[in-house]
């Protein structure tokens, strides 16, 4: 079922629910109608087979058909949408793991070019470009476009060229063997290919505070919160964060919010910020910054009630009440699948490409783990006809257009690795 078919699904759940949150997100970045129906005291009574707000059986995910999901999950909703499927072949030319921008790419230049391709992405189509509320600077969108409208485009373009996509799984072990690839998915499906792309992208950084995971998704948010936002009218939220995905996140907020104000570790926002970013927040009238501070505590009971920040120069404290944060601070590598293969990996854990193998020092060329005379492609990794492309790997420029274009010069790459099997 295609993304943007005519379902229309209504959610009913309790403000500040974790997996009302999960599932309202889910849908959002995958550009799925839905209405958001906040239930309270009253209103719970009127749901059939619910008794209170705090019944396990919420939130409930409502068809167009009439039927109903109790206690509905993201793989719940995604199954009756008929988006997990099992892969239809028993090796591919190519496989592709992350579903970012340069994973989508990859997908669209392969299946374009005739090579049997699917892709795999354990949560939303888009990666983390997908939470990005307006990509202003991408080439050929004047007015800007959002993240996840930019990734479903992708997605139909890698689809009507014959790409399969695989939602909601996840490579849990890969084995090299008879040069290619054979992956172990978290389901228990096994997946064979004579190449692959990495493009598995970063994961949020943690702020690593007491009581975070307790607070995740009901109050405390990684990225813009595209799906939360609308739940901010009249309140102050916090946004931490300086760089691009903090500036893109407080703009977004601010047209929702009554005031918006950003935690900056350092002393400028420019230092960190595009300019265009940067000139936007200072005519904000409901946007403030606040530098040289960090996010030092978070409070409340079943949701977030407050904030503790710290002024880094000075030492001083301070609580100021919210019933929201957003964190932008960056993020770190997802390649710990890649933890018990050969692949050589950085002492930050990015994935290690072409001539970044080489080993330094010696007179002779010499590449790290490298088994073969020729000398490893542009983006290939220290195994042959494995790639990385994107935020994952070593190097690379983290913008939209970069990890596009690394996607598609992966796919020339790989035509001329299966060439020489």
């Amino acid at each position: 079922m295609a993304n943007t078919g005519p379902v229309h699904l209504r959610v009913l759940g309790c403000a500040h629910s974790p997996a009302a949150f999960e599932l309202r997100d889910f849908l959002s970045r995958s550009v799925v109608c839905y209405d958001w129906v906040e239930l309270d005291e009253r209103s719970v009574r009127d749901v059939p087979g619910i008794n209170g707000l705090d019944d396990p059986q919420l939130p409930v995910c409502e068809f167009p058909d009439g039927s109903r999901l109790l206690s509905a999950t993201i793989e719940d909703v995604a199954r009756r949408l008929g988006w997990i499927e099992q892969p239809r072949l028993k090796i591919y030319d190519v496989s592709i793991y992350g579903a970012g921008p340069a994973g989508l790419s990859a997908a669209v230049y392969a299946a374009s070019e005739g090579l049997s391709t699917v892709l795999v992405e354990r949560q939303a189509i888009g990666g983390q470009a997908g939470s990005s509320s307006l990509i202003e600077n991408y080439l050929g969108f004047p007015q800007g476009i959002s993240g996840r409208d930019l990734a479903e485009r992708a997605r139909q373009q890698a689809v009507r060229f014959g790409a399969e996509i695989l939602r909601l799984r996840e490579g849990v072990h890969a084995l090299f063997v008879n040069g290619g690839i054979h992956v172990d998915l978290a389901d228990g499906t096994k997946l064979a290919a004579r190449s692959n792309i990495c493009a598995t992208g970063i994961e949020w950084r943690r702020l690593g505070l007491p009581d975070e995971a307790r607070f995740l998704g009901a109050g405390l948010f990684y990225g813009a919160g595209a799906s939360e936002a609308p739940m901010c009218g009249g309140e102050t939220v916090y946004v931490v964060g300086g760089g691009n995905s903090a500036g893109q996140a407080a703009m977004y907020l601010a047209a929702f919010a009554e005031h918006v104000v950003m935690l900056v570790r350092g002393d400028r926002l420019a230092d960190t910020l595009s300019d265009y970013l940067v000139r936007k927040i200072d005519v904000s009238a409901n946007i403030r910054v606040v530098t040289h501070c960090e996010l030092a505590g978070l409070h409340g009971d079943r949701s977030l009630e407050g904030i503790t920040v710290r002024d880094r120069k000075t030492g001083e404290q301070t609580r100021l009440p919210t019933g929201h944060v957003f964190v932008c601070i960056g993020g770190q590598p997802n390649s710990d699948w890649a933890r018990d293969t050969s692949i050589v990996r950085d002492a930050a854990g990015y994935l290690v490409t072409g001539q970044d193998l080489l080993v330094p020092g010696i007179a002779e060329t010499r590449y790290r783990d490298w088994p073969l005379k020729r000398p490893p492609f542009p983006l290939e990794t220290s195994v042959p006809g494995s790639f990385a492309v994107g935020d994952v790997r070593h190097g690379s420029i983290k913008r939209v257009a970069s990890a596009v274009g690394e996607g598609a010069m992966a796919v020339a790459f790989v035509h001329q690795h299966l060439a020489s099997l």
